[in-house]
């Protein structure tokens, strides 16, 4: 028997909510514009909508693939060639929705391939999920589509289900085949997530991207810490949204029980775009919740 969420309306606002939240960041990626400014204009889209960010807005430029959020004092400016990777993620009471999109910074349209390998991965991907459907088909439809633009996608990096509070629910969506047995069931929520590049196809560690989050509950024998847990459960949350010195003091005090979060790099230095949508997987297909209407576009 399918399982969908409870309170199906609240996913489906979060996903339009992150849809909105992603098309502001991709609208504001111009040369000059700050990076610091653009995430948190994002963040703070939506937040007046009525949410709260499930994870920072991510900005991962170039070779950088993602788990970039700028830090409290980043006054770094997007310039023109940059490639760009807008991903959101918006929670109402812990329903998520996760998406991105990659724009090229002064619109030269040098990596228009890269781009659209991403977006079309994404498409394809998409058109294959459904109830009993093994998850490889979607990985074999993302690989296909990048494949056939002379690009590769990163195998190392996944799509992903998504429950309440959980970003990462646990069943991964590969982006090339043979590597999930696994199949689509009705009710669950999935973000479809290709990743494409030019380079070598993998990611390696980089530098700390500001973001962290907590592994566990902490319990309540340190209230400072007890708060911060309060406020992001086990959301990933940025370093600049802990403002106070009190919070920041806490937050030293809590690094035992906090997973950290570097820059995913592109392992042969390749540029990278991304494209993701959250769906949720229906009785006869996939119905995208982070998508707007055409009418929102125009």
């Amino acid at each position: 028997m399918a399982r969908y969420p409870e309170d199906l309306d609240r996913w489906r606002r979060a996903g339009r909510i992150a849809a909105e939240a992603r098309e502001l960041g991709l609208r504001r990626v111009v040369p000059g514009a700050r990076r610091r400014d653009v995430a948190e204009a994002i963040e703070a889209r939506i937040r007046d909508a009525g949410a709260e960010p499930a994870f920072p807005a991510n900005l991962s430029r170039n070779n950088e693939a993602a788990h970039y959020t700028p830090s409290p004092d980043d006054e770094a400016v997007f310039v023109e060639g940059d490639l760009v990777k807008v991903d959101v993620g918006a929670h109402l009471d812990g329903a998520i929705a996760d998406t991105a999109d990659t724009v090229e910074v002064g619109g030269s349209r040098r990596w228009e391939n890269l781009v659209r390998a991403a977006r079309e991965g994404l498409r394809e991907g998409i058109a294959h999920v459904r109830p009993g459907a093994p998850v490889d088909e979607v990985s074999r439809a993302v690989a296909s589509a990048i494949r056939a633009r002379g690009l590769k996608p990163i195998s190392d990096l996944t799509g992903h289900s998504i429950e309440r509070y959980l970003l990462h629910a646990g069943k991964a969506v590969p982006n090339v085949p043979g590597a999930s047995a696994a199949t689509f069931e009705e009710g669950e929520v999935v973000a479809i997530e290709p990743f494409a590049t030019n380079g070598e196809g993998r990611i390696a560690n980089g530098p700390f991207g500001n973001i962290a989050r907590f592994r566990r509950d902490p319990g309540p024998s340190d209230p400072g810490v007890a708060e911060l847990f309060a406020r992001f459960r086990t959301l990933p949350f940025a370093v600049r949204w802990v403002a106070r010195p009190e919070e920041q003091a806490a937050l030293r005090r809590a690094r035992r029980v906090l997973q950290t979060y570097p820059v995913f790099l592109e392992r042969g230095h390749g540029f990278v775009a991304q494209a993701e949508h959250t769906v949720l997987v229906g009785p006869s297909g996939a119905e995208v919740l982070s998508a707007l209407p055409a009418s929102a576009l125009a």
